[in-house]
């Protein structure tokens, strides 16, 4: 995990709210990806859950699905408060009750085809959803908290998760979402450890961990992402290794 520049927060979110601003649509992007590719699997990591209804992503996930063949896996997530409220004005509270009442109609409307009737404290849907000869939609949510990571061994098919190191992994994720699943009657839930990685030539090593360490390094100002178990793992800086010599 690439440490964070100390200090410096409203610069960091600011340049954070920048490069959002220009990103693509991950799941159109994916059925492009789907379409260019024939093994790879290709997912999310993570769509918010705020911006889009439950049934709306689970016809767009549906569409993404029908177009990788079966290789696509859905992350999705809850998101921060600076991109929730600062940047799109919408509420951003009880993410954990709001998280469960999602999963509750997006798992509905992807076991379809049939109408999705739930109603739960957030979600009154009550709508037709008929994609049909899909194989089943993969949904890992992005969970390091407990609260979270009990919702995803309950209700999803694991987590996805972003610069956790082993430690954190071993010793607080995957024995909590693996209770939780067996708890709910589910399989073996997966772990999907996201980790940077940067390419780049010889003489570009430098600039390219300079660069690494400006733009992975908002992690600090994300509170969700500290936890107990990865925030040593937060203040780790990109150090020079020698190779052994032959």
């Amino acid at each position: 995990m690439i440490g964070p520049e100390p200090g410096r927060y409203r610069e960091k979110i600011a340049r954070m709210i920048a490069d959002a601003e220009a990103d693509f649509d991950a799941l159109t992007a994916c059925a492009l990806i789907g379409r260019a590719t024939a093994r790879i699997e290709i997912g999310t990591a993570v769509m918010p859950i705020q911006p889009r209804h439950p049934v709306a992503l689970a016809q767009q996930a549906l569409s993404t699905q029908a177009a990788c063949e079966g290789r696509f896996a859905l992350g999705i997530g809850a998101s921060h408060h600076w991109v929730v409220a600062d940047m799109l004005g919408l509420p951003y509270e009880r993410p954990a009750r709001l998280m469960r009442s999602y999963l509750e109609v997006l798992n509905a409307a992807l076991a379809g085809p049939g109408t999705v009737d739930v109603e739960n404290d957030d979600y009154r849907v009550h709508a037709p959803l008929d994609v049909t000869d899909l194989a089943p939609t993969p949904v890992l949510l992005a969970a390091l908290a407990p609260v979270m990571l009990r919702l995803a061994g309950e209700q999803a098919s694991g987590t996805i998760l972003w610069m956790a190191d082993e430690r954190a992994i071993g010793e607080h994720i995957a024995p909590r979402i693996a209770k939780a699943a067996l708890s709910a009657g589910r399989p073996a839930p997966r772990i999907v450890a996201g980790v940077p990685v940067c390419l780049c030539g010889k003489d570009e090593v430098d600039g390219a961990r300079a660069w690494a360490n400006q733009v992975l390094g908002h992690a600090s100002a994300c509170s969700s992402t500290a936890t107990p178990a990865t925030s040593a793992t937060c203040s780790r800086r990109v150090t020079r290794r020698r190779s052994p010599r032959a």
